[in-house]
């Protein structure tokens, strides 16, 4: 039997899904007079309109599983140029080894989950689910990552200070590839992902890192904590907020979190105004990802007025949500916050 290559498995490419491919405004309207997950969907989408129609809100999106190396990267990308999200909160998978990724010229592929994962580590392909990504060109978006880092000047970052020089290195590069760490950093639209080093970013961090201490040279290194900080000042700047949440984990929480924080900076904060969270997981098992809004609200994070889970998986759910708002052109009229400006500022001043 002939040997299979790797050319075999990684042919046909994952193609990001636009808004302007559908108006889901007839359905979404529907689903407002059904039942279950119809009627939550719809209310989501309600919800998410009002967040862009009200002026005062400042809107963070909250980013977990694996989203971009699905289909959605098209989708949070138009997001970012319609000023639709002034913050975004992520996983590094999905910033770095599937955003950053792609904006280096690679690609995702279409794959199987019945399939001999071992023959696939024999050829270097990493699974997710139904989805084939070649470890080889990983590889490069690590030692990208490490080289980057070498040109920085050695000292703590915060993650969103980070990931600014990674779209300015895509911009000087001219790579042109349509990237949310591009768009993001065009429009100056923070992302935060607190926990950075968990991904192809942590790799090219370990590479640095390695190659400085063992010369006896000072490292660029992430601070978790200045990440918490910037982000508990911006939910201050902006005072009235609403969250958009994809999935759960450590983004739900680290967003939801920055009116305690304020708290403890002996500043008085208003809750989440507004909250939507798409998920798949369950509550019973007390984990953060399933645990309902409502839960939130006992901590003082969430506002019980305008808030809805939907239970659902976000490749179906995101577009139709997101799509409703923006065939509804509730964006138009809505200011460009720029938060990386507004701390860059901020930092300025103190200096």
């Amino acid at each position: 039997m002939q040997k299979a290559d790797k050319s075999q498995f990684l042919k046909e490419r994952i193609e990001h899904i636009s808004l302007d491919a559908f108006d889901p405004r007839p359905l979404v309207d529907a689903w407002s007079n059904m039942a279950f997950q119809a009627r939550n969907a719809a209310r989501a989408a309600a919800i998410y309109e009002m967040m862009l129609r009200d002026k005062d809100c400042g809107i963070m999106l909250c980013l977990a599983g694996s989203l971009i190396s699905a289909g959605l990267k098209k989708v949070i990308v138009q997001m970012v140029q319609n000023d639709m999200v002034d913050v975004i909160v992520s996983t590094g998978a999905n910033i770095v080894d599937q955003d950053f990724f792609e904006a280096l010229g690679f690609r995702h592929y279409k794959g199987t989950p019945f399939v001999d994962d071992n023959q696939l580590r024999e050829l270097a392909i990493d699974r997710i689910y139904d989805t084939y990504i070649d470890e080889e060109e990983l590889r490069v978006c690590d030692d990208t990552v490490a080289q980057i880092a070498d040109s920085l000047p050695p000292r703590p970052y915060s993650s969103r200070e980070f990931l600014i020089e990674m779209g300015r290195w895509l911009d000087a590069n001219g790579k042109k590839e349509e990237s949310i760490v591009h768009a993001a950093w065009q429009k100056d639209v923070p992302i935060f992902c607190p926990a950075f080093s968990d991904c192809s970013a942590g790799f090219g961090l370990v590479m640095h890192q390695n190659r400085r201490l063992l010369k006896g040279e000072p490292t660029v290194s992430i601070d978790s904590a200045k990440d918490f900080l910037e982000l508990t000042k911006l939910k201050l700047a902006t005072r009235e907020s609403g969250l958009f949440m994809i999935g759960g984990g450590v983004p739900k929480n680290f967003a939801q979190d920055t009116v305690v924080a304020a708290e403890l900076l002996g500043e008085e904060c208003p809750m989440h105004k507004y909250a939507v969270q798409i998920t798949v997981a369950d509550e019973r098992d007390g984990a953060l990802s399933g645990s309902i809004l409502k839960e939130a609200s006992s901590w003082g994070k969430v506002s019980t007025s305008h808030e809805q889970m939907v239970y659902g998986e976000a490749t179906v759910l995101m577009p139709i949500i997101a799509g409703y708002a923006y065939h509804k052109r509730a964006y138009e009229g809505r200011q460009a916050r720029r938060f990386n400006k507004v701390l860059e500022q901020a930092a300025a001043t103190k200096v």
